[in-house]
């Protein structure tokens, strides 16, 4: 993999094509969490490929290259949905205070993955990719606040509200109400 990467920061066009192809599939995934239209998904995976190609430079080995590679496929997610006036709410830090973290929160056994992705998807936007980078991508609240450009405290309230709705929500699924 180092020697790829290697090959890669030396223009070879073939090496290029050999990563975007080792991680294009992965990555394009990651794009359609963000973003519902898939035209747009892939022009957000590609344009983070190019963008990761011009920096492979910084590329510094302290995680995997995946892990590299998706972030700046987040990033660019986010951009677009910036860009589409979709931004993201940063919450004052003096209104908001401290939120407990709940690490016992569950949801009902009969509820299935697909179930918590679409309630998960009508969640408001300040809520819903917070949630997101949280529950799915398995970013930790420091990473969230870096990615999303708020702080750490708002970070831990939209995740903490959204995982209140969503269990709301997927409430009125159970009841049948819903989905």
């Amino acid at each position: 993999m180092q020697q790829l990467i290697a090959d890669c920061h030396a223009n070879d066009r073939k090496a290029q094509l050999k990563l975007y192809n080792r991680y294009c599939d992965g990555m394009f995934i990651v794009a359609r969490r963000f973003l519902r239209d898939p035209f747009e998904a892939e022009d957000a995976m590609q344009e983070a490929f190019i963008k990761a190609f011009a920096k492979l430079h910084q590329y510094q080995g302290d995680v995997t290259f995946g892990a590299w590679l998706k972030r700046i496929v987040i990033n660019k997610c986010i951009d677009k949905l910036k860009a589409k006036k979709l931004e993201l709410v940063a919450l004052n830090e003096h209104i908001l205070g401290t939120v407990e973290e709940d690490n016992n929160w569950q949801v009902d056994d009969g509820i299935g993955v697909e179930q918590v992705k679409k309630a998960m998807e009508e969640l408001p936007e300040k809520y819903k990719y917070p949630l997101m980078l949280y529950l799915i991508e398995g970013y930790d609240h420091e990473e969230i606040a870096d990615i999303l450009k708020i702080s750490q405290v708002a970070s831990r309230t939209l995740v903490h509200r959204g995982k209140k709705k969503l269990q709301d929500e997927l409430k009125t699924v159970k009841d049948g109400t819903g989905y």
